[in-house]
């Protein structure tokens, strides 16, 4: 499994162009599959109350990290970005192969695998990409198929996240004017039009909180506190599966989806907050940010972490994260579950197993954002 290496912007402008032109494709992505929305059909959603075009968006994960893929994901119709968590711990050793996504997904990988400042920079090139390739008029775009959102991620914990490097990717992502610039004088005077763009340079206002896996719930809240205070931000918490309980979480997975290799080792139940808990924090948030006029969710779900069973990995990783359609059964139950707690008191985000065969059930449930990403990450991906 290759490292990722980041590509010159100026090289990308290039291919994007060329290879539309000669290929009818770009980055290897045949034009034939472009979802460029329908005249008179309206997708439409409101996320934190601005619009996106459609509620579809790649989750926060492995394709999301590199410019070229945030580009793919927009030709691909998702209009709601969930970019790639970045954490202050950002020269990891990651071991490889991390991502088996044979059938069920599972991985080893923990973080983004860049630096957080070549994290910010790929993002904004992402989106001066589709600025680019929009203003070109080389797409047949619906006029209402335009609008996209960018959505940050930080994890893993308070510490973490106060630290300076995080911070200053938050500032970055509210204001990237400066580097904006440095890459419009790399467009190439072939496509020199292009440098007179207005290019986005508050790329987001919105962050989802990634947090370990048996991080305590009132880091959870002190972490959300802190991102709203000093940074004014709009947040989603992404929740653990393991709200549902070690007995229902078992009973749908070895029971009723008859998964009967896979165990959730009890530590996973034993280091999470607890459903109670977390009615307990978002509560008190949702109050928090009615105070300071920003909105507030939760996204159901992250992975869950299962006992490594398989040979796929290194022998010396123990447990692997499990995603894909088995983590889409668990979703939908604490969707069920939150609502008749909470009602449509709070927005819910949702990420667990979505692919062709369930997105309209998805959307039809009121969901926004709706993402994908095990489904990318299997062959053919885009």
């Amino acid at each position: 499994m290759a490292e990722l290496i980041p590509q010159p912007f100026a090289s990308l402008v290039k291919r994007m162009f060329y290879e539309l032109e000669s290929e009818q494709s770009i980055f290897d992505f045949p034009a034939k599959k472009f979802f460029c929305g329908i005249s008179g059909k309206d997708y439409s959603v409101k996320f934190h109350v601005k619009r996106s075009s459609s509620p579809l968006g790649p989750a926060s994960g492995p394709q999301t990290q590199m410019a070229q893929n945030i580009l793919l994901s927009w030709l691909g119709g998702c209009r709601i970005m969930e970019l790639k968590t970045v954490q202050i711990l950002d020269e990891l050793e990651i071991p490889r192969p991390c991502i088996d996504m044979q059938t069920v997904g599972y991985n080893v990988e923990w973080s983004q695998e860049l630096r957080i400042e070549q994290s910010l920079h790929e993002y904004v090139k992402g989106a001066m990409l589709i600025e680019i390739l929009q203003a070109s008029g080389k797409l047949e775009l619906a006029e209402n198929f335009r609008d996209v959102l960018f959505d940050m991620s930080v994890g893993y914990d308070l510490a973490g996240i106060q630290a300076d490097k995080v911070r200053q990717f938050i500032e970055g992502m509210q204001d990237a004017s400066a580097i904006v610039e440095h890459y419009r004088q790399q467009i190439p005077e072939q496509y020199r039009e292009f440098r007179n763009l207005d290019f986005q340079t508050k790329l987001s206002d919105t962050l989802t909180l990634s947090t370990f896996h048996g991080c305590p719930p009132e880091e959870i809240e002190k972490i959300i506190d802190y991102l709203f205070r000093e940074h004014g931000l709009n947040c989603i918490i992404k929740l653990n599966p393991t709200l549902l309980g070690k007995e229902k979480v078992r009973h749908l997975f070895n029971e009723i989806l008859g998964y009967a290799k896979i165990n959730v080792p009890d530590e996973a139940f034993e280091n999470d907050a607890s459903w109670e808990q977390a009615q307990g924090f978002v509560e008190r948030l949702g109050e928090t940010a009615k105070t300071l006029g920003l909105g507030f969710g939760v996204k159901f779900n992250n992975t869950l972490i299962v006992e490594n069973h398989r040979d796929f990995f290194p022998q010396s990783e123990k447990v692997m994260y499990l995603s894909g359609t088995p983590l889409h059964v668990l979703g939908i139950h604490l969707v069920q579950q939150f609502r008749e707690k909470f009602g449509d008191q709070f927005p819910i985000s949702f990420s667990a197993g979505i692919d062709k065969t369930n997105f309209a059930d998805a959307v039809a449930l009121g969901l926004t954002p709706i993402t994908v990403c095990s489904d990318l990450l299997k062959v053919g991906g885009y």
